[in-house]
Formats: C-alpha cells, sequence, structure tokens
C-alpha cells in the first residue's frame, strides 16, 4: 500500500463507514419512520453527507491534491448532519458515524 494512502486509511474508513450509515439509515430507518425523519431538509442532508463521505474516501484513494480542501467540506457537512440527527432524535449511531468522520477529515484537512 502507498505510503500516503496508508496514513489516510483511518479518514478513508471513517468516511467509508458515515457513507454506508448515512446512506442505510436514511432509505431504511427514516423512509420507515416517516414524519420528522424525511423532512426534506434533514432527509437530504444525509444522503449529501453520505455522497461526501464516499467521494471523500474515493479522493484519498487516488491521492489527489484536493483531499484537503474535501476533506474540510466533507467535515463540515458531517458536523451538520451529526446535529441535524441529534435534533430529530433515535439516530444516536448516525450521528456518532458522523461525528467521527468530521473528526478524522478535520485532522485530514489540516494536513
Amino acid at each position: 500500500m502507498n505510503h500516503a494512502i496508508a496514513s489516510m486509511q483511518p479518514c478513508i474508513e471513517a468516511c467509508t463507514e458515515c457513507h454506508q450509515i448515512c446512506l442505510q439509515t436514511a432509505m431504511t430507518h427514516c423512509l420507515q419512520l416517516g414524519g420528522k425523519h424525511v423532512e426534506p431538509k434533514h432527509f437530504a442532508l444525509m444522503l449529501n453527507c453520505a455522497e461526501i463521505c464516499q467521494t471523500s474516501a474515493n479522493f484519498q484513494l487516488s491521492g489527489s491534491q484536493f483531499v484537503p480542501k474535501l476533506c474540510a467540506l466533507c467535515a463540515e457537512i458531517c458536523e451538520a448532519c451529526a446535529v441535524s440527527c441529534e435534533a430529530v432524535g433515535d439516530m444516536d449511531e448516525c450521528a456518532a458515524a458522523c461525528r467521527k468522520c468530521a473528526q478524522s477529515c478535520t485532522s485530514m484537512a489540516a494536513v
């Protein structure tokens, strides 16, 4: 494994996990419960979070020069998603994955 990618591995894993949890939670938990779980702003943010996390992992895997900028944006979106999930309630796993990813991406953005 490339040394640069190896140093990014914890962030790649956090992004991948957050992508999976946000997408799965939105498409199962939120759709099943309805109500505030599918309010457009919250639901769109969850899908946006899943997408930016997948993109962030892909950019890291490719060794892109844009990783710091993309990770900074990913951290911002993950933090917003965590706050939204906490406000809606009953979404602790998703909020935790978002916070973990935000923290990891913040570290990568500072590189």
